[in-house]
């Protein structure tokens, strides 16, 4: 029996950050995966999660805890999807270090995506984001925090984490207003600032102080802002809009949210899917185009840029037998 314990470790701390270059918000994304896999695990063997083996995540183990997440956690397909993605990975990993366990994990990596319908990604239109961004108080030091926070995650259509991740150095407001975004990857992008943004982070600038932290937005103990921490910002003041706003009531307003928002309405003023992908930090154009399904004038740009071909007309006859049991039917 192998403990599944050092194997994991290794995967989180050494493969996925040494070998794979893996960023530390990604490795974070995995081992909360395995969190899940393995409270799973453990509850259904009743065994601590650091006494666990190798053997006993199995295929079966495996598909039970991939439906457990769905039925019990709500999951999405797609959710489920990257749960299983993660372990395959690992099983990639543990496949090097112990070859004996070969055809366990050929079972794991055989073990197939769930297919799931791809709905249209939802957004904000600009008088809800107007409302969204409204809503802080300019008169308190983190209204003007938040204004600053919400403003520049939409404007730069930017993630959660590259939002959090945003130091004062990467901040240039002269002679132009720009940002450079750590993306996934650890691909760097230079964003351009809207004068508005710029003028809510030159507020922020004016009140932030000089707390020991190199992050643009700190929380109110002074240290770097969370994930965590600026979504509970966003929903409080999406709450607070929904009043002036009532599109907005029972709607989840979450960062990635803001993120679409922003992608619809520059693909709306540019037309060009191209620039939306390098504005985002897409890697492949591909996860771009699914904005195109949602902006209705891109079809019909499309219809009105064919000219339809000229069919023949005709009026349909009717055969006598057809006509004559419509008019038995009509008498009966």
């Amino acid at each position: 029996m192998t403990p599944i314990a050092p194997l994991i470790t290794g995967f989180l701390r050494d493969y996925l950050p040494n070998q794979r270059g893996f960023s530390p918000h990604s490795c974070d994304a995995y081992a909360h995966s395995f969190k899940l896999l393995l409270a799973f695990v453990s509850t259904r063997l009743r065994v601590r999660p650091a006494q666990l083996m190798l053997e006993q995540i199995n295929a079966d183990m495996v598909i039970a805890f991939l439906t457990n997440i769905e039925r019990e956690r709500g999951n999405s397909a797609s959710t489920r999807n990257l749960r299983l993605a993660a372990i395959k990975t690992f099983m990639r990993y543990v496949e090097l270090k112990y070859p004996r366990a070969l055809e366990q994990i050929a079972q794991i990596r055989a073990i197939p995506g769930k297919r799931h319908e791809q709905k249209l990604v939802q957004h904000l239109t600009l008088i809800e984001i107007r409302a969204v961004l409204d809503a802080p108080d300019l008169k308190t030091r983190a209204g003007i925090r938040d204004r600053a926070m919400l403003h520049l995650c939409f404007a730069g259509g930017l993630r959660v984490s590259e939002l959090v991740g945003v130091r004062l150095e990467d901040v240039v407001l002269h002679p132009t207003p720009s940002v450079t975004v750590l993306g996934k990857g650890r691909r760097e992008r230079c964003l351009p600032l809207w004068k508005d943004t710029a003028r809510d982070i030159r507020a922020w600038l004016a009140v932030r102080g000089t707390p020991p932290t190199p992050e643009l937005f700190t929380n109110a103990q002074g240290r770097t802002m969370t994930r965590a921490g600026f979504e509970y910002v966003l929903e409080k003041h999406a709450a607070s809009a929904a009043s002036q706003c009532p599109t907005l009531s029972d709607r989840v307003i979450t960062p990635h949210l803001l993120r679409h928002s922003c992608a619809v309405t520059m693909l709306q003023a540019t037309r060009d899917i191209r620039k939306v992908a390098l504005w985002l930090g897409h890697a492949d154009i591909r996860t771009t185009e699914v904005y195109l399904r949602i902006d209705p004038s891109e079809k019909l740009e499309a219809i009105e840029a064919v000219l339809p071909p000229s069919l023949r007309r005709g009026r349909f006859k009717a055969p006598d037998a057809l006509i004559a049991s419509l008019m038995a039917h009509r008498g009966a």
